[in-house]
């Protein structure tokens, strides 16, 4: 690259002969452009005229000088959203009086943001094309918000709250951090601490560090652009971010541009990346891992622009050149790292005390900190002439392109699915036979959506061969035929990067299967999406993405033969408590039921399903007909058996639906009244929260035919631990006197399925001992007295095996 850039003789007679690059290059504000910047910029405004983006080499460089004015205004906002609760458009200093009296914000971060951000809105600016952007440290939303208010790149709500001059940018200061709430409880502003769906273009809050990491390079779709704005602190703690090389086709993937700002700092100590040999070291790392490390100055928005255009021909060429057979994958994806200081452009920069609140004390009554914050904001301010000026070279550039607010990314929603032919069966099979014939079936009716799989060990071991056969995993060397340079299949012993995978591919169908164990790794991004989706709902842009199922298979009580660590029912039970509208959670029983379920998940918008299922066989319970009623409904009386005082049993999970027949075939015989319901969909009769999850209950009068007041004793068998169950069903089971809730109690080891239903008090015959207590009669009313015994702990627990 360095022997392609003009020696500094030639940069000084391009100035001559080039006034306005002359200008630009002197600097302006914080800005100062170093040799190796001013030599790309040559480079990039030749380029861009010769392309036909520009009419001239000095437009080019009129609107680097405006980039620099905005960008230095950015900071002045931020750092106001910061401390002050009103600016001065005149640039006069501020009082006491017109400063917060709780300043707040991530502001180092959101600083260094500001170069960035704008260096983005610049080569949409001077391209004519409008990039999507995505942001891992999403604390530093201000940079965002600060830059999006001065270009008039708002949605309509933050418009109406914002615009218009010095008013506008006084409520902003006050909402920043301003804890109003509306009515309801909900935050009054169009305004967060975080990007969320009022941050014109925002995809994802990143409040998890980490996370945008391992989504990027799966975002994108072929003809689409993402700028992905990293974290430093982010590369030390998520490592999966390394593996995006193995996974980015030309063929099916957009172009994803990593930039890392490299500010050297976390909260309260200098990360690694803070060092000259940790920057070198990580430089080197990347190349092993088949990136294309570009350092820049990460201080200077000209530097953004450069090398995101740069990054952005270098990987076409690679592409090219892979066309040609010059090169095979992994291509060497550009990373470009903007070297900079935490804090980069006012006081206490590259100090621990950027991250937060720069300044030693708080500038509404301490008067040193008051003169700091004036001083070092004068260094910023931009007079609103010269700002008026640089800001029409930004709106003339947006004719005939799209806003960055409605980057494609950001209005993601692909058109309905055609859902396959349902075949439903009447034999004991796999529940996960379901799944494997429909998912290769619809992805084989929608080839214009790109099928992603998460893997994070083995699909065959899940009984999803069929998915495995036809959509293979990704590889980069082929070893057999389940493999392949564009296998659809992510896999990784990683369950937060394959899920990420599917979380990030929203213009495409998607399917996750993990152990239920292990998919407690995956909670933090999942409920990251989902919080995101209901936010944008909330404010009435609801999420366009296509529903798909994250699979708990392999669960607790088919996973006996391993030792505890594989044995936790946590997962569904988080994912309970998320919003029902946002995340189902369903406990198909069969081959059927899981069938039924399938169309609805996938033809949702912008709404996750967990499927928490058995990968073994298991008996056909449901007809079509019954499985298409449970789907509907989400629970279903399987058999009863009227009289008096009858037993309302509730099954939850397959397992416990085959122990409850177990423990109804003994009431039967016993002549006691039971009816028995199976509960596929817990959150459909919770308590709703708000007026969302009135929408997701059950239809009106299911809850009261299926669970009548009459039959007050109640027992529960659920898949997850009782408490739980218990506090999210109080509507089903609301006298605790007159219920009973079994289920995972902690319980566990290297045992088998009986074994893990006995430790845990979840086997038939405790059922029956609930039943016996809630009616008042002894266990040996239902029980024989060896079984008594056994339930009781002071017999042999084998009596309680084989048929009832």
């Amino acid at each position: 690259m360095s022997q392609l850039l003009p020696s500094l003789v030639e940069l000084d007679q391009h100035a001559q002969a080039e006034p306005e690059f002359a200008t630009w290059r002197v600097g302006f504000g914080p800005f100062e452009h170093a040799l190796e910047t001013q030599a790309a910029v040559f480079r990039l405004a030749h380029q861009l005229v010769q392309a036909g983006h520009q009419p001239d080499l000095a437009s080019v460089y009129r609107l680097l000088q405006a980039v620099d004015r905005v960008a230095s205004a950015g900071l002045w906002l931020v750092v106001h959203m910061t401390y002050a609760r009103q600016v001065h458009l005149d640039g006069s200093p501020l009082a006491a009086e017109d400063f917060k009296q709780n300043p707040e914000g991530h502001t180092g971060g959101a600083l260094n943001m500001v170069p960035a951000y704008a260096g983005y809105l610049a080569l949409n600016a001077l391209t004519g094309r409008t990039r999507a952007w995505l942001m891992g440290q999403g604390h530093c939303v201000a940079a965002v918000d600060a830059l999006n208010l001065l270009t008039g790149n708002l949605h309509p709500e933050q418009a109406q709250a914002y615009a218009g001059g010095e008013a506008g940018m006084n409520r902003l200061l006050q909402d920043f951090y301003g804890y109003g709430q509306a009515a309801d409880g909900s935050p009054l502003a169009p305004l967060g601490s975080h990007v969320n769906p009022h941050t014109a273009g925002g995809i994802a809050e990143g409040g998890y560090l980490g996370f945008a990491e391992l989504q990027y390079a799966h975002m994108p779709l072929p003809g689409e652009t993402l700028v992905a704005f990293l974290s430093d602190g982010a590369a030390e703690e998520q490592r999966g971010s390394d593996w995006i090389p193995r996974w980015w086709r030309a063929e099916d993937c957009g172009v994803a541009l990593p930039v890392m700002i490299a500010n050297g700092r976390r909260i309260e100590q200098r990360t690694a990346l803070g060092t000259e040999q940790g920057l070198e070291d990580f430089r080197q790392h990347l190349s092993q891992c088949g990136f294309d490390p570009m350092p820049f100055d990460g201080r200077d928005p000209a530097a953004f622009v450069t090398t995101l255009w740069e990054m952005e021909l270098r990987l076409e060429r690679r592409v090219e050149e892979k066309a040609r057979g010059i090169l095979n994958y992994p291509l060497p994806m550009p990373y470009g790292i903007a070297e900079t200081v935490k804090g980069f452009g006012f006081y206490g920069a590259g100090s621990n005390a950027a991250h937060n609140l720069p300044l030693p004390g708080n500038p509404s009554r301490d008067e040193q900190s008051r003169d700091l914050f004036n001083e070092h904001a004068a260094r910023l301010f931009v007079p609103q002439q010269e700002l008026a000026a640089s800001l029409e070279l930004f709106t003339r550039s947006r004719q005939g392109r799209t806003l960055e607010r409605d980057n494609p990314l950001a209005s993601r929603r692909p058109p309905a699915p055609t859902m396959p032919k349902l075949n439903y069966r009447d034999d004991a099979c796999s529940p996960m036979a379901a799944v494997d014939r429909f998912f290769v079936e619809l992805t084989a009716a929608n080839p214009a959506l790109r099928p992603r799989v998460g893997n994070p060990d083995e699909l065959a071991s899940n009984r999803l061969g069929g998915v495995l056969k036809a959509l293979k995993h990704r590889v980069i060397e082929p070893e057999s035929e389940l493999e392949a340079v564009d296998g659809a299949i992510i896999t990784a012993l990683n369950e937060e990067a394959v899920v990420s995978a599917c979380l990030a591919n929203q213009g495409g169908l998607n399917l996750v299967a993990s152990y239920e164990a292990f998919c407690v790794k995956m909670l933090g991004v999942v409920r990251q999406s989902i919080i995101f989706s209901r936010q944008q709902k909330e404010i009435g842009r609801p999420a366009g993405w296509l529903g798909w199922p994250l699979i708990a298979t392999s669960h607790t009580w088919e996973n006996g033969k391993n030792q505890q660590s594989h044995q936790d029912t946590t997962f569904c039970e988080a994912l309970l408590g998320e919003m029902n509208d946002m995340v189902r959670v369903l406990f198909p029983a069969d081959h059927n039921s899981t069938l039924a379920l399938l169309p609805s998940i996938y033809q949702a918008r912008g709404e996750l399903a967990c499927l928490v299922m058995p990968k073994r066989d298991r008996p056909c319970y449901f007809d079509q007909t019954q499985a298409e009623q449970l789907a509907r409904d989400g629970a279903i009386v399987v058999e009863e058996q009227p009289g008096n005082e009858a037993l309302l049993l509730i099954a939850n999970g397959s397992y416990q639906l085959g122990e409850m027949l177990r423990a109804a075939k003994r009431l039967k015989e016993a002549d006691c009244a039971y009816r028995l319901v199976y509960l596929q969909e817990p959150g459909r009769f919770r308590g709703p929260r708000d007026h969302w999850e009135v929408g997701a209950r059950a239809s009106e009068g299911v809850a009261e035919r299926l669970f009548p007041d009459a039959m007050e004793m109640r027992v529960l068998l659920t898949h997850m631990r009782p408490e739980v169950a218990r506090g999210h069903l109080w509507p089903i089971l609301p006298d605790a006197r007159k219920c009973s809730a079994l289920g995972y109690r902690n319980r566990g080891g290297t045992l088998d399925e009986f074994g893990m239903q006995f430790a845990n008090r979840a086997s038939w015959a405790n059922v029956l001992a609930a039943c016996a207590r809630l009616r008042n009669v002894p266990r040996t009313a239902l029980l024989t007295r060896d079984e008594a015994a056994a339930v009781a702990g002071k017999g042999d627990p084998q009596i309680l095996r084989g048929d009832a």
